[in-house]
């Protein structure tokens, strides 16, 4: 059966994350979708927690500069939640993103955890379904500098030309956006009603540990364009949460290093510390290849014969990056996750395209979902 899942703050980091991900299977999933103005309108509201079977409120402010508007904030949404589950008699699965900052002296803490309590008593009162879910530090793609994670400032600076800087080197135990997803997933799937459910971290590392991978991919990757060695998931995911951060628009195409002599040309295409699959493809004039995206998977599109147009844009805007390519001006464009993309040859000759990606294709496991750009 269907489940109708809304997501209050489906536009923010994890909430986007978890709508992006529920929306590959349209067949298991109906997203019910939410706008932060449903707040301020309890007819909008009410409406919206009728449709759902499943609710995952994320909506929250993390960051301002007076602690007591954090706290008022996040306390005023979960009451109006609350008020609306009241109002339309829901019997949704409430899963509530809290955090380990619950038992800190700070403001921000003590309102996710007041507000768990209230979610808690409405279920308790209602005979509804609620999930407390306590959730360590989060990091991936697309996180907002200097709001959402450190290693989201961290990306941000040294992929713009800044310096970052350690406040306090202490460890952290962090988890990966893609794995929190699929542990709310799982409490959705197994509808679990735990009042403190606690997600495991999934990495714990020194704050100038992160750091000194993060300068180690902007000069092997950033820099000059070689993939590191990744030797562990965590390593894998914080790359490609750095490859999020680039300036796509100037910092694509790259021109290659291109080494003539009288026999001819050389290219090297990629120097890499990790293994995967190079393919070499021909395209004839006028035909487009691609038109799909990937969560985890690296890949380089580099053209060294005809003329290209190499398109990319992030699944959940509008704006498309266009890359204009030509074999007598070798360069490559690179392929964030979660950016469909294709190729096109706009020549009168055959395209000849070399592909690299980090991963051989395993068809049951293709990690490659096509939309169109």
């Amino acid at each position: 059966m269907m489940k109708k899942i809304g997501i209050t703050g489906q536009n923010g980091f994890v909430g986007s994350h978890l709508y992006n991900t529920l929306g590959l299977k349209p067949e298991q999933y109906k997203r019910i979708d939410f706008d932060r103005s449903f707040f301020d309108h309890p007819d909008q509201l009410d409406a919206f927690v009728k449709q759902c079977d499943v609710i995952v409120h994320l909506a929250a402010m993390n960051r301002h500069p007076d602690p007591e508007v954090i706290f008022n904030n996040n306390i005023e949404l979960v009451k109006k939640l609350t008020d609306s589950l009241e109002r339309t008699g829901s019997k949704a699965h409430v899963l509530f993103s809290s955090s380990s900052q619950e038992e800190k002296d700070n403001l921000y803490g003590k309102s996710k955890k007041e507000g768990r309590v209230l979610l808690a008593d409405w279920a308790k009162k209602a005979d509804g379904k609620f999930t407390g879910m306590i959730i360590p530090n989060v990091f991936g793609p697309f996180g907002k500098p200097n709001y959402n994670s450190f290693v989201a400032t961290f990306c941000y600076k040294l992929t713009h030309g800044e310096i970052p800087v350690i406040d306090n080197d202490s460890e952290v135990k962090l988890i990966y956006v893609g794995e929190l997803v699929q542990k709310i997933i799982g409490q959705i799937e197994t509808a679990d009603t735990k009042e403190l459910y606690e997600v495991k971290h999934t990495s714990v590392n020194k704050v100038s540990e992160v750091l000194a991978k993060l300068e180690n991919y902007k000069r092997l990757y950033f820099d000059n364009g070689e993939v590191p060695q990744l030797t562990s998931a965590f390593d894998l995911n914080l790359f490609n949460t750095f490859r999020c951060y680039f300036d796509i628009k100037n910092h694509y195409p790259v021109k290659f290093t291109q080494h003539t002599d009288p026999r001819g040309a050389f290219v090297e295409v990629i120097r890499l510390g990790i293994g995967g699959q190079c393919s070499f493809s021909t395209t004839v004039p006028g035909i487009t290849r691609g038109d799909h995206f990937h969560t985890r998977k690296i890949e380089r599109f580099a053209v060294i014969k005809g003329e290209a147009l190499i398109q990319l844009r992030k699944i959940d805007t509008d704006e498309i990056f266009d890359f204009y390519l030509k074999g007598d001006e070798p360069a490559y464009v690179d392929m964030p996750i979660w950016y469909t993309h294709n190729i096109k040859n706009i020549g009168n000759e055959d395209l000849y395209t070399i592909f690299w990606i980090n991963e051989a294709f395993n068809p049951e496991d293709p990690d490659t979902y096509f939309v169109k750009v």
